[in-house]
């Protein structure tokens, strides 16, 4: 099977940066797609950052320019550098993968368990 894993989150203040990493684990043939999503309290869960296993990135509106995400394909891990960390950028951060693993017909959405990030003002 694939389990995700984050890491990274923790508290920090406005205008600061953190760093999180994602890494698939398990039976995997092969990942396509790798992403983060986030979800704040009272909100629904909402696409933050998107790449596809050659590296072409997706962002949304609210992130851009401040967010980078990347990946490494041979760690099958997935990164979100973030900077210039706003307030309202304060939620649980989940990655994503969309994943083929030794004895499945069809690739599989996995997530992972989610990590919190907190932006003090």
């Amino acid at each position: 099977q694939v389990q995700l894993v984050e890491s990274g989150g923790g508290l920090v203040q406005a205008g600061g940066s953190l760093r999180l990493s994602c890494a698939a684990s398990g039976t995997i043939s092969r990942i396509n797609d790798m992403g983060w999503h986030r979800q704040a309290p009272g909100n629904q869960r909402e696409l933050v950052a998107v790449i596809t296993n050659n590296g072409r990135t997706t962002y949304a509106d609210s992130v851009k320019g401040r967010f980078t995400i990347s990946r490494d394909n041979a760690k099958n891990t997935v990164y979100l550098q973030m900077n210039s960390l706003k307030p309202e950028d304060t939620a649980v951060y989940y990655c994503n993968a969309d994943a083929l693993a030794r004895g499945w017909f069809s690739y599989r959405n996995i997530w992972g368990q989610g990590t919190q990030v907190t932006v003090s003002s």
